[in-house]
């Protein structure tokens, strides 16, 4: 597994995916989106006029389309485009009614309803292998005849004159974001078969970046696939990574192709790589050295091409340091180190990573779209995410469900931990701030984040916190929440002598009937 460039023929070809606007099934283009270049239509006559513009090599299409059928589209193509590359998708209960026109039709291959992801994708695959063949071999005949002039019906691919830079576009980011300098360290590796360890915090977006280095690399056509390392013990880990034959061990009754198999040629993602015993390290790091697995149960090896991409949240500098980790290993794996930071430290991205995430929860919950509103945006960027951005989708996610379809998200659909932590980071003297400034600035964060999550209700704020309508309007206004200046604190209050302050009257005359009971300090014993 030397440092080298890919072969050209490794370069992805565009595909065009012809679905339906609302698919009864899972997407095409959502099980395709990360392994290739993609355009999208939604019927026939789109498609064809999506094929017009050029650039596309292979198409899918599905059976039933709003205009007409996908057999009836793709002979339109084979008709003016010969040497596309074709693929059909048809309900099973379709196949006998079409088999002698899919027969006829000349297609590449054709899938029956339901079909695996990773079927589709090693398909598609295959396919954009063949276009680069016909490709490379118009060329050659070209090649051959210096004085022929070259006219080729395979449109161009696009990948052969503009930047592999399309996939960074999924990184979602602000203006200056700290993620600019990282996603231009992604493009100058991701062409070179290095080795990358990716380090942040659990929820950073890890998995974007190694997709991201896949699909901006001269592998981007082959397989992707990803193990959460930390998820499985040393026989199953080894398992799914590297197959196991029938019998080899209780339960397995069947062969196993493992994940570095499947991705032979491509990519293989190892998440929480820290999280691994030394033991299975051990048989890693041979796997990387030698660029061969053997599968549990077999005494035959197998050589397999794959680029590795490593993440975790742990560090591991200091597992070398500790002899938890191998050195060895970790000189293989961190070929290139790039450190994700974590969503605080990138709060100007808060913005266009909600829209996003807005946007994704709109089309699987089939709501309409929705927005924060500036209220409710400026309290989650004063919210320290310890989850990063897996929490904030799930936040998000909560907000619309509980949004009754309003079109703006506002502060009072947002969380009570989320409010209050933001309330009282926000409240909080920085440095030098007495006992007593502090106890009275957590209070204030307490008051603004019931009054914000009831809605402004101050009757259900007031009877949430246990106090009088009369009782919460006067520390609003104590501590300038209704708009007003801060009401100075009483004067009693701050007599020297006194370690903690006497119950507060004003507060006990707010409920009614109430007796004030001025407490004494115990003094010394009568005597006789």
């Amino acid at each position: 597994m030397a440092t080298s460039r890919i072969p050209a023929s490794h370069k992805p070809s565009t595909v065009l995916v012809v679905e339906p606007p609302v698919a009864s099934a899972p997407s095409l283009a959502a099980a395709l989106e990360h392994g290739f270049p993609l355009r999208r239509a939604t019927t026939a006559a789109a498609a064809m006029a999506a094929l017009d513009g050029g650039g596309v090599q292979v198409v899918v299409a599905e059976q039933r389309l709003p205009d007409q059928t996908g057999l009836e589209l793709l002979a339109a193509v084979r008709a003016r485009w010969p040497d596309l590359v074709r693929v059909l998708v048809t309900p099973a209960e379709d196949v006998d009614k079409a088999i002698a026109d899919i027969a006829r039709s000349g297609l590449y291959h054709y899938l029956t309803r339901p079909v695996h992801p990773q079927k589709l994708l090693l398909t598609v695959t295959n396919a954009c292998r063949l276009s680069r063949l016909r490709r490379d071999n118009e060329r050659l005949l070209a090649a051959r005849r210096p004085g022929a002039v070259h006219t080729s019906s395979l449109a161009p691919d696009p990948w052969d004159r503009r930047e592999r830079s399309w996939c960074l576009d999924a990184v979602v980011r602000g203006p200056d974001s700290p993620l600019e300098p990282l996603c231009d360290q992604v493009a100058r590796v991701a062409p070179y078969d290095i080795p990358v360890l990716l380090t942040g915090e659990s929820g950073t977006g890890k998995e974007l970046f190694a997709r991201a280095l896949h699909v901006s690399s001269l592998r981007a056509q082959m397989p992707f696939v990803a193990e959460n390392c930390g998820a499985l013990p040393d026989q199953l880990l080894e398992s799914e990574l590297f197959g196991h034959r029938k019998g080899a061990f209780t339960g397995a009754v069947a062969d196993h192709i493992g994940l570095f198999e499947q991705a032979d040629g491509g990519t293989v993602f190892l998440d929480e790589i820290g999280d691994v015993s030394p033991a299975f390290q051990v048989k890693l790091l041979r796997v990387l050295q030698e660029g061969e697995i053997r599968p549990i149960g077999s005494d035959q090896r197998r050589q397999v091409d794959v680029r590795v991409i490593a993440a975790t949240n742990k560090d591991l500098e200091q597992a070398l340091l500790a002899g938890s980790f191998r050195h060895d290993l970790y000189y293989r794996l961190a070929g290139v180190t790039l450190h994700l930071p974590p969503l605080r430290r990138r709060l100007g991205d808060l913005a266009p990573i909600a829209e996003r995430l807005l946007r994704e929860t709109a089309a699987a919950f089939g709501t309409p779209l929705q927005r924060l509103s500036a209220e409710a945006l400026g309290l989650l960027a004063r919210y320290h995410w310890p989850g990063n951005i897996r929490e904030l989708r799930s936040e998000l996610q909560r907000m619309v469900i509980l949004s009754d379809g309003s079109p703006e998200l506002g502060p009072q659909l947002i969380g009570a931990k989320v409010l209050a932590r933001a309330a009282v980071s926000d409240a909080l003297p920085v440095g030098g701030a007495t006992l007593r400034e502090r106890v009275e600035a957590l209070e204030a964060g307490i008051l603004s984040e019931t009054l914000t999550r009831c809605g402004g209700n101050k009757s259900r704020a007031a009877a949430e916190l246990g106090l009088s309508r009369v009782g919460l309007r006067s520390k609003l206004a104590r501590y300038a929440l209704d708009g007003g200046e801060p009401e100075p604190a009483d004067d009693a209050e701050q007599e020297p002598g006194h370690d903690r302050p006497e119950p507060d009257a004003a507060a006990a005359a707010d409920v009614p009937g109430a007796k004030v009971r001025h407490l004494r300090r115990p003094g010394p014993a009568p005597s006789g």
